[in-house]
């Protein structure tokens, strides 16, 4: 399991597993938290396409279908 920071997670890249439409570079581009400092919502962007995706953030930590960074 990756272990993500939410504080962090902005900018941050990401690799897809099993890359859909040829796009399997990311980053999160937008990040909007509550007031208790929760993430309510999460967007990435692929890299090739510039196709933004919105995605739950805890999917991230799943690595059987996302890598940290770029491999």
């Amino acid at each position: 399991m990756n272990s993500i920071n939410p504080k962090k997670l902005l900018n941050s890249k990401w690799t897809a597993v099993m890359p859909t439409n040829k796009e399997k570079h990311f980053i999160v581009t937008e990040i909007e938290f509550d007031e208790s400092g929760a993430v309510t919502s999460c967007l990435i962007e692929a890299v090739m396409s510039k196709r933004t995706i919105p995605i739950n953030w805890n999917d991230l930590k799943d690595q059987e279908n996302w890598i940290h960074g770029w491999q």
